[in-house]
């Protein structure tokens, strides 16, 4: 299965209650945190909703 590699590029200061939320869901919690998720609508629907804090790249 395809791997995606999310990387936080942007604080999570300043953002709504649910954005963060999705960052730590997403196992981002600090600026260069890096995680790898699997290629899935799921994470994908995680991935449009912080995708201006974010920079994501295959794996």
């Amino acid at each position: 299965m395809a791997q995606l590699k999310v990387t936080l590029v942007k604080s999570l200061i300043g953002s709504k209650k649910d954005q963060i939320a999705t960052a730590q869901a997403l196992g981002l919690r600090k600026i260069g945190d890096c995680t790898l998720q699997p290629d899935n609508a799921q994470t994908k629907g995680k991935v449009a909703k912080i995708i201006h804090l974010i920079e994501v790249s295959e794996a």
